[in-house]
């Protein structure tokens, strides 16, 4: 199976997870994919994420984060630009994601990073997807 777009596929493995109510999920390592997940990670969406030792193929494992309820900290992801539909903004135009409580995570030539810190590096980039 050909995959045309990595990190839609790694947001849908999360959100199927998080439907499911399991503890972790893993999905196939890329640099792309382990910077995601940091930030993921440092905004507090997932617990942690790191290498899967005993399988073939370089793997992350992301350990999901719930309430005390059983209720996915993560309510919804958003894949915003696509292979076929690039979406490029300027550090005027990063959209603030539900108020202010979501994030967007840009690629920009300073490296993947939040919305809120491509605007204060006054820096634009390919919107990858938004997480509230």
């Amino acid at each position: 199976m050909s995959m045309t777009d990595p990190v839609a596929d790694m947001l849908t493995r999360i959100r199927n997870a998080l439907g499911r109510g399991y503890p972790a999920v893993d999905v196939p390592a890329s640099t792309l994919k382990r910077d995601i997940a940091g930030i993921l990670k440092n905004e507090g969406f997932i617990v942690d994420f790191g290498p899967v030792s005993d399988v073939p193929h370089p793997t992350l494992r992301l350990r999901l984060r719930y309430l005390r309820e059983g209720e996915s900290v993560i309510k919804g992801l958003k894949r915003i630009s696509k292979p076929g539909k690039r979406v490029y903004i300027g550090h005027r135009d990063i959209p603030v994601v539900m108020g202010g409580i979501g994030i967007a995570i840009l690629s920009t030539p300073k490296g993947v990073m939040t919305g809120q810190q491509s605007r204060r590096e006054h820096v634009g980039g390919e919107i990858m997807c938004t997480v509230w």
